[in-house]
C-alpha cells in the first residue's frame, strides 16, 4: 500500500512539472496570444509564426482592394504609320573578281595590301618581265625588216614602170607588183605581233579589274605563277552591296502594285530589328516563284558607306510597301483580347478618373504601335498597365502618362510606359531595412497587432 501510494504521488509529481512547463514554454507550432485581461496564452499557428497575423494580413490586403486600381496611360495619336513587309537576307557583294594571272612566271612584287581598298585600274603584283620583253623586241625587229624589203621592193616597182614598153617584159612588171604587195601584208603580220607582244608584256602587271576590297593573299612573292592556278587575291565589291531575301507568294501582289508607283524602299535593320542600319531600292523581283517553298526572290542595292553590312552577313530586312495617312495610333499593350474581340480601357472623367471598355478594330499592329481602324478618336487616353484590377467603370489613379505615340513606338522610342517606383509602397521606405524586411519595432508591432486579430481563430492550448 504505501508503494503505491509512493508511485502515485511521483506520477502526480511529473505530471505537475509537465503542466507548468507547458504553461511557461508553448509546444512546437503554438505562438502567444493575447487575451482580453491582458494575459498571454499559447495559441496554435498557422503557415508559420503567428497564423493569426497571416490573416490579419490577408484581410488587410483585401481591404487595400477596394481603392482605386493604379494605371499608366497613353494618349491616343494621329500619325502617318508606314506598312513594312519583313523577310530575313542575306548580304551579297554586287561584284566578286578572283584575280589570276594570264601568262606564265615568277611574281616578284605584290603592291597590296590583305582587306585593301583599291580602285580600278590599282596596280596589284608584278611578274618577271624579261621574257616578254625580249619577244616584243624580237617582233618590233621583224616589223622593221619587212619595212625595209617593202620599200625596196616598192623603189624597184617604181623603176620598171617608168621604162618604156619593149624594154622590160609585162611579166617581170607583174612579179615586182606582186612582191610589194607580199610585204604589205607581211608588215602587216609584223604589227600585229607586235601588238600581240606588248599585251603580253602588260600582262605581267596585274591591275584591279573592279573597284572593291581585297581578300586574303592566295600566293606569296617568288612563287611561280600560271593562269591554270588558283589565283593571287579575291576582290569584292562592297559598297554599294546587295541583299537577297524572299518573301511568300501572298505577298507578291503588295510588293508589285508598291513598284508601280516608284521605287520601294528597303532598309536593313540591327541586331534589335529595329533600328534601320541602311536603307536602299528594291531593285530585282524574280521571274517565278519558287514552287517548293512558295516563294519569291527579291534583291535591294544599298550604298552601305558606313560598311554595317558584310558579304554572307543574314540581315533582318523592311520593305515599305505603303504609308497609312492620319492613322489613329495607341501603344499596342493597351489593346486587350477577349471572348468578344480587341478592345481597350478609356479613361473617363479626368476629376475623379474610371476606366470604361471599349471594343475597337484594329488594322495593323506591331511590336510597339496598333493602329485602330474604328473604336477610338484623338485626345482620348487609354490604359497601357495595372489591368488586374480594372474593371468597367471602375475608379483608378493615373501612376504614369506615356509620351504620344509615333510610328516607331511611344515618343519615337521603344515606348515602355514609367510606373510607380516599387520601393515607394504604402509602408514607407523607413519601415523596411536595407534587405527589403522590416525594421525590428515594424515586426514587434506587427507581430502583436497580429496576434489581437488572430486571437480568435486560434486554438487555446492551456486553460
Amino acid at each position: 500500500m504505501t508503494r503505491t501510494t509512493s508511485l502515485t504521488a511521483l506520477f502526480l509529481a511529473i505530471a505537475g512539472v509537465f503542466a507548468v512547463n507547458a504553461w511557461v514554454m508553448p509546444l512546437p507550432g503554438m505562438g502567444w496570444a493575447r487575451s482580453g485581461d491582458g494575459s498571454e496564452t499559447a495559441t496554435e499557428a498557422r503557415g508559420g509564426a503567428g497564423g493569426g497575423g497571416s490573416g490579419g494580413g490577408r484581410r488587410g490586403g483585401r481591404g487595400g482592394d477596394n481603392g482605386p486600381a493604379p494605371v499608366a496611360v497613353a494618349p491616343v495619336s494621329i500619325a502617318d504609320v508606314p506598312v513594312y513587309l519583313r523577310a530575313v537576307g542575306t548580304a551579297k557583294a554586287q561584284a566578286t573578281v578572283t584575280v589570276r594571272a594570264q601568262v606564265e612566271g615568277k611574281l616578284i612584287k605584290v603592291h597590296f595590301k590583305e582587306g585593301q581598298d583599291v580602285k580600278r585600274g590599282d596596280l596589284l603584283a608584278e611578274i618577271d618581265p624579261i621574257t616578254y620583253r625580249a619577244q616584243l623586241d624580237q617582233a618590233l625587229a621583224k616589223r622593221k625588216l619587212t619595212q625595209v624589203q617593202l620599200d625596196n621592193a616598192e623603189a624597184d616597182l617604181e623603176r620598171v614602170t617608168k621604162v618604156g614598153p619593149g624594154v622590160v617584159t609585162q611579166k617581170s612588171v607583174d612579179t615586182q607588183r606582186a612582191l610589194v604587195a607580199q610585204y604589205e601584208a607581211q608588215l602587216k603580220s609584223d604589227a600585229a605581233a607586235v601588238a600581240n607582244a606588248e599585251a603580253v608584256l602588260g600582262y605581267t602587271r596585274i591591275t584591279s579589274p573592279i573597284d572593291g576590297r581585297t581578300g586574303q593573299r592566295l600566293v606569296d612573292e617568288g612563287n611561280l605563277i600560271r593562269s591554270a592556278d588558283a589565283g593571287i587575291v579575291t576582290i569584292a565589291q562592297i559598297r554599294p552591296i546587295s541583299v537577297q531575301f524572299t518573301m511568300p507568294q501572298q505577298q507578291l501582289s503588295d510588293v508589285n502594285a508598291a513598284m508601280t508607283r516608284g521605287p520601294v524602299a528597303v532598309e536593313a535593320l540591327a541586331s534589335d530589328d529595329r533600328t534601320a542600319i541602311d536603307s536602299g531600292a528594291l531593285m530585282f523581283i524574280d521571274n517565278q516563284i519558287d514552287q517548293t517553298t512558295g516563294t519569291v526572290r527579291m534583291k535591294a542595292d544599298l550604298p552601305n558607306e558606313q560598311l554595317q553590312l558584310w558579304p554572307g552577313q543574314f540581315a533582318n530586312v523592311r520593305v515599305l510597301i505603303d504609308t497609312l495617312k492620319q492613322a489613329v495610333t495607341v501603344p499596342t499593350a493597351a489593346v486587350q483580347r477577349g471572348p468578344s474581340g480587341t478592345f481597350v480601357y478609356v479613361v473617363a472623367n479626368e476629376g475623379a478618373p474610371t476606366v470604361k471598355m471599349r471594343r475597337v478594330l484594329v488594322a495593323q499592329q506591331t511590336e510597339a504601335v496598333a493602329v485602330i481602324r474604328e473604336g477610338l478618336a484623338a485626345k482620348e487616353q487609354v490604359v497601357t498597365s495595372g489591368f488586374a484590377r480594372l474593371k468597367d467603370g471602375g475608379a483608378v489613379s493615373i501612376s504614369a502618362t506615356a509620351p504620344a505615340t509615333g510610328p516607331e513606338g511611344p515618343g519615337g522610342e521603344a515606348g515602355a510606359a514609367k510606373t510607380a517606383d516599387p520601393a515607394k509602397t504604402s509602408s514607407g521606405p523607413a519601415a523596411t531595412e536595407g534587405d527589403g524586411q522590416p525594421k525590428r519595432g515594424e515586426r514587434r508591432r506587427r507581430a502583436e497587432g497580429d496576434g489581437r486579430s488572430g486571437q480568435r481563430a486560434t486554438s487555446t492550448v492551456v486553460q
